[in-house]
């Protein structure tokens, strides 16, 4: 037994933990859990815990059912909100769980070992990959789906107020995310009404991927405590800005930061510069997973400054791949910003096959475009196409067309993974396309 696996006994022991959370998550990164009491948490980290993966979206067949939830004891933590005072609920922890097969080998389902598998190659490659995330969402006062949304401040871009509910919402979000250990940068509002942002530090990808799972399910958490509902979906409100998940991203050789070579006048490193290209080169392949709903799309449009063009630039926020400016003297902080993601996509998959394009460029020595220095929302589709600089997809059908074609996510995601992910969303398509919205009755209707 390891020592982080005694460490969780014995805190489970000296604490008076009752129950222990098993999380895992689904191919759409949809959260599941089961509990178990401290008497069995012993065996559930030697031998994991078997449950029917039958039952989850995109795992086991119904004949090969089994498989087994294995806590990894690094991702122990104490969930704040409950336990608190005499007479308060029982103390509750929660472990992330990697999906394994009976035979102990990975599970194919499991997006959580999409991501190890693609962090591997980073490593066989002398790399660490490196997230930070800034991830937006709404608060609203009903999230019964037949209301109207009704926001819960009229608040705007960094706006300072006085004390109001969503701001003490946004606020014990934070707290309770630093008191599990969870580092936030900084938190804000954002641009639209009731629109909020947190920003979190940056680690690596995959404890990344379990942190944003966290924060989402903290949000939610403190916000049903004061009778509201936090939203990540990509565009609740017409009109106003959707929800983005802007991803802040490195490569480390060691303690190295390879996107650094203050020998170039940019001050990038070839490595940084072949990485951006082979985020714009996959673009499109990756799309469906960066952006994986039908909803997805109604962000991705232009006027709402999420990213709509295949391009980069070193501070100019219409690209899809932003280079931030680093402060003076602060040459290890060098990162490259992806704008495309939203806050509702997979953090697992999204990270993996956004590692997936920028190594490929590494790998195969892709060529860095011309930097997109005008603001790409004020130009018209031939200036673009003469300047080389294509769309993203315009819809979730497009991006699975796109998807389908890849040999890069083909062979990142796995061949479960991939065809499961497809059939789900082309299902999903077929849906949307078979509903009347109210915009169609509105218009439509008086009219013919």
């Amino acid at each position: 037994m390891s020592s982080q696996e005694e460490y969780v006994l014995r805190t489970v022991e000296e604490r008076g933990i009752r129950f222990v959370q098993l999380w895992f998550t689904d191919v759409l990164g949809t959260p599941k859990t089961f509990s178990i009491t401290p008497a069995e948490l012993d065996n559930a980290l030697d031998e994991g815990m078997t449950f029917d993966g039958s039952a989850i979206d995109g795992f086991s067949r119904v004949q090969e059912s089994d498989v087994l939830a294995r806590p990894d004891a690094s991702t122990f933590q104490l969930l704040p909100w409950h336990g608190h005072g005499e007479g308060q609920q029982a103390q509750v922890a929660r472990v992330f769980c990697d999906i394994v097969n009976l035979d102990r080998s990975p599970f194919e389902g499991c997006p959580r070992h999409v991501l190890r598998r693609a962090m591997g190659r980073a490593r066989d490659a002398g790399f660490t990959f490196y997230a930070a995330p800034e991830i937006e969402y709404f608060y609203f006062a009903d999230s019964d789906p037949a209301h109207p949304p009704t926001t819960l401040d009229s608040g705007s871009y960094f706006e300072l107020t006085v004390a109001d509910r969503a701001s003490d919402i946004r606020q014990q979000t934070v707290l309770t995310l630093e008191e599990m250990g969870i580092p936030v940068e900084h938190a804000q509002h954002e641009d639209a009404p009731s629109q909020h942002e947190i920003d979190l530090r940056y680690t690596d990808a995959l404890t990344m991927a379990d942190t944003v799972m966290t924060v989402r399910l903290v949000a939610k958490e403190m916000a049903r405590q004061q009778g509201v509902f936090a939203s990540f979906m990509p565009k609740p409100l017409a009109g106003v800005q959707g929800s983005g998940m802007h991803t802040h991203m490195s490569l480390f050789q060691g303690d190295t930061n390879a996107f650094v070579d203050r020998d170039r006048p940019s001050g990038l490193s070839v490595i940084a510069e072949q990485f951006i290209a082979g985020l714009l080169h996959h673009a499109g392949e990756i799309t469906a997973v960066t952006n994986q709903w039908v909803n997805s799309y109604k962000r991705l449009v232009s006027g709402y400054e999420a990213p709509i063009h295949v391009s980069w630039a070193r501070n100019n926020r219409s690209a899809l791949v932003r280079v931030p400016v680093v402060k003076p003297g602060k040459f290890e902080s060098t990162r490259i910003e992806y704008r495309a993601p939203d806050s509702a996509c997979n953090p697992y998959l999204a990270f993996a096959v956004i590692l997936a394009a920028g190594l490929r460029g590494i790998e195969q020595g892709y060529e860095l475009p011309p930097e997109a220095d005008a603001n790409l929302f004020t130009l018209d589709a031939e200036t673009l196409a003469a300047q080389g600089i294509q769309p993203l997809p315009g819809s979730l059908h497009e991006a699975l067309a796109r998807m389908e074609n890849s040999e890069l996510l083909a062979e990142c995601l796995g061949e479960h993974v991939f065809e499961w992910f497809i059939r789900n969303k082309r299902a999903e398509w077929s849906d949307y396309k078979a509903h009347v919205s109210q915009f169609e009755l509105d218009r439509y209707l008086p009219l013919l």
